[in-house]
């Protein structure tokens, strides 16, 4: 008879003693559970006295949390949170260095408790530490133990960070500005300022005050602590307020932040992160790409004042801009008397620019986006790559007038579409990593990608042999280069240029015609029967590769901490398909992970259901998760007996459906994804191919075979040896 839901078999441990094999009562007070413990071994004062975890994080039991112990689990009988927080408290306040040091170092482990966390918090411990810190007088191991504890006591979001101190402030930045320390002081420092940056509005102007984006380039070539260095700059621009860009520019903070944008854009931050990030001796790992895209989108969007300004049709200076690109075009460089000649011509030429507007191509110029943004790139191409300008404006103009492309019209619809693809103007999402290592190789990595998109756009339109009536349709098909070219992740602006070699009109037409081919769903009778026949055998077939992959198992990310940092865990299904296994990692393994390193698991017999996105318990507790799209599509949960929750954020969209789909095949339920019905569509597709292809090549005797009187006579086989 199996024991009762709310009995849970552990073993717990005592320094020195045998271990107690006991049957914990769920329903019975913690408190009595622990005196119980305790007369075992003829413990006094039962209530000084906690539950915690042996292996893992050791974190302490709580009624809150009481419910996590599964059968078979190890606990150990240590001091209760209260009494650990107290004697660490005046240990660390101790006269003697290897008593401290030894005290920091346990507390550095424990702050990540947040039972313990709060404890020591109402004894005043944050204040105590910062006071050591703004001493000064601790250093080397004792000041990186203090920092971590910091940082991990403050993670717990129980006290603002508001209450940090200047003369705190100035010590941690103090850290960072000198130039012989500790790395993992280093780290710690550069952690504990991006979290000041990013919890506290008031905090951002004094770190921005302490610390400057030039300063922390100079970290970016140390491989230990670049990480920590190029979020703290993201950090830093991330939360430059907006209303302090409407002041008055006499304002400190106004020039500052300036300072700052022009810093993001120099070649000095760009080509260190190029050579030693990016180009660097060791593989970047998850959270260096996501702080790469974030800088890729924080750089991007400093064109977003430029996207969203109108041009002023009756500003001289915006009007000379037009001119100029006029000029160039049209009037050679030796030629004096050629603007005087051709005043009368302004129309003519304007028309033969592609602008819409002929008589006054400002006004093109009114809508945004793009803006004031299309215009800076037509400038640039005019007069970085002044043949490649003048040739595609000429050219276009020797052609008939319905086959002409018109240069200003796609210049300015182009850089809309730029715009769409990079996402200007938009925050960075959690847990993106999607940076192009390309953008990072050249000064002006915008103006140039422009440039190569719009001599694809010309060369696009004379392969369609486009009128402007197919204007859209020759945009779509440029959209479709692109975005194709960049999932490619090309590494230089040059092999950008050989994929949109490789994708031109005919490619894109024959790739079109493949995925359609593979998505068709032909009505007639015959075929209709086919796929029914077929779609059970595909089905399983999914089916087993989705148990294939779970049997794997894949790596998770952690997340809720208010700094980002890489902490993982594993989830693999057993050979046998009846347990789920998990385990917290220290780092991301490469590969599967033994089941014996698993230290959790859970019967498939008692999972209940499979619920995803808003229906997750974590992300009905954490808002911020919650408001982010990106996280909650990829959010889902195990619901098992009795009441529990195994909570998963998987790394992307394929291993979410892939998740999703074999639990949901594990319970008995349809498999209902996109990637199950794109994987569905695929392999019926392929296999109606085959089947008709081997029936084509039948030979057809001379009398034709009698004409069945219904479609569910037809016999359709295939040798799939």
């Amino acid at each position: 008879m199996p024991p009762p839901a709310d009995i849970v078999k552990v073993a717990i441990e005592w320094p020195g003693a045998n271990a107690q094999l006991i049957e914990m009562d769920q329903k019975r007070p913690l408190s009595s559970i622990i005196r119980e413990v305790c007369d075992g071994w003829s413990l006094s004062g039962a209530e000084q006295f906690a539950l915690r975890y042996a292996d893992g994080p050791q974190l302490y039991i709580t009624e809150q949390s009481r419910g996590e112990i599964k059968n078979g689990t190890i606990l150990r009988l240590a001091i209760s949170p209260g009494r650990a927080a107290r004697q660490l408290l005046e240990r660390i306040q101790s006269h003697g260095i290897d008593a401290r040091l030894e005290a920091l170092k346990e507390l550095a482990k424990l702050s990540a408790d947040p039972t313990f966390a709060a404890e020591f918090i109402n004894m005043e411990g944050i204040g105590t530490l910062a006071r050591l810190v703004e001493s000064g007088t601790h250093f080397g191991e004792m000041l990186a133990f203090t920092l971590t504890a910091f940082l991990e006591l403050m993670d717990h979001g129980i006290v603002s960070w508001d209450l940090i101190s200047l003369s705190f402030i100035k010590q941690i930045a103090g850290y960072v500005n000198q130039p012989m320390v500790d790395v993992s002081i280093l780290q710690r420092s550069l952690a504990i300022l991006e979290s000041m940056v990013l919890n506290s509005h008031s905090l951002y102007h004094r770190v921005a005050q302490e610390i400057t984006v030039g300063q922390l380039i100079g970290h970016l070539s140390n491989q230990e602590i670049q990480t920590y260095a190029i979020a703290l700059i993201n950090a830093l621009f991330l939360k430059a307020p907006e209303d302090r860009r409407q002041e008055e520019y006499t304002n400190p903070l106004e020039q500052h932040l300036t300072e700052m944008a022009s810093t993001l854009a120099q070649k000095h931050l760009r080509s260190i992160i190029l050579n030693h990030v990016i180009r660097g001796n060791r593989p970047i790992k998850a959270e260096m790409a996501h702080q790469l895209y974030v800088l890729q989108v924080l750089t991007f969007n400093l064109l977003e004042e430029r996207m969203m300004t109108k041009m002023d049709p009756n500003d001289q200076t915006q009007r000379d801009i037009i001119f100029e690109l006029r000029r160039i075009a049209f009037d050679g460089e030796n030629d004096p008397t050629g603007t005087e000649k051709r005043k009368a011509m302004y129309t003519k030429d304007y028309k033969m620019l592609g602008f819409t507007n002929h008589v006054n191509p400002a006004m093109d110029f009114t809508q945004t986006p793009p803006g004031m943004l299309a215009l800076d790139n037509m400038l640039y191409l005019a007069k970085v790559h002044q043949d490649t300008y003048i040739r595609i404006v000429l050219e276009n103009s020797s052609r008939e007038d319905k086959h002409e492309c018109p240069f200003g019209r796609c210049a300015i619809e182009l850089t809309r579409m730029l715009c769409e693809i990079l996402q200007v103007g938009e925050l960075p999402n959690e847990g993106c990593n999607d940076y192009h290592p390309m953008f990072f190789t050249h000064d002006r990595a915008w103006e140039e990608f422009f440039c190569v998109c719009i001599q694809l756009l010309n060369k696009t339109w004379k392969e369609m042999r486009a009128t402007a009536e197919d204007f859209n349709k020759v945009m779509q098909v440029v959209r479709e280069q692109i975005t194709r070219a960049l999932a490619m992740k090309p590494s230089s602006l040059d092999q950008l240029k050989n994929k949109l070699r490789g994708l031109n009109y005919s490619e894109i037409l024959r790739l079109r015609q493949s995925e359609r081919m593979s998505q068709d769903d032909f009505q007639s009778p015959p075929i209709i029967e086919l796929r029914e026949r077929i779609q059970p055998e595909i089905l399983e077939l999914i089916k087993q590769q989705r148990f294939n992959r779970l049997c794997e198992g894949s790596c998770f990310r952690k997340l809720g901490n208010r700094r980002r940092q890489e902490k993982f865990w594993f989830c693999r299904l057993s050979l046998n398909h009846k347990v789920l296994h998990y385990g917290d990692l220290d780092e991301s393994p490469q590969g599967e992970v033994a089941f014996e390193l698993l230290s959790d698991k859970i019967p498939v017999s008692d999972i209940k259901s499979v619920v995803t996105g808003k229906d997750c318990p974590h992300m009905k507790e954490k808002s911020a998760l919650k408001q982010n799209k990106e996280v909650l599509e990829l959010a889902f949960s195990v619901l098992y007996d009795p009441d529990e929750t195994l909570n998963f954020v998987a790394p992307n969209k394929y291993e979410y459906c892939i998740w999703t789909d074999g639990l949901c095949a594990l319970l008995g339920r349809e498999m209902g994804s996109d990637l199950t019905r794109s994987d569905l569509d695929t392999l019926i597709s392929m296999e109606m191919k085959l089947r008709l292809l081997d029936l084509e090549n039948i030979t057809i005797p001379e009398a034709p075979p009698p004409v069945p009187k219904e479609p569910s006579s037809y016999n359709f086989t295939y040798n799939y040896s």
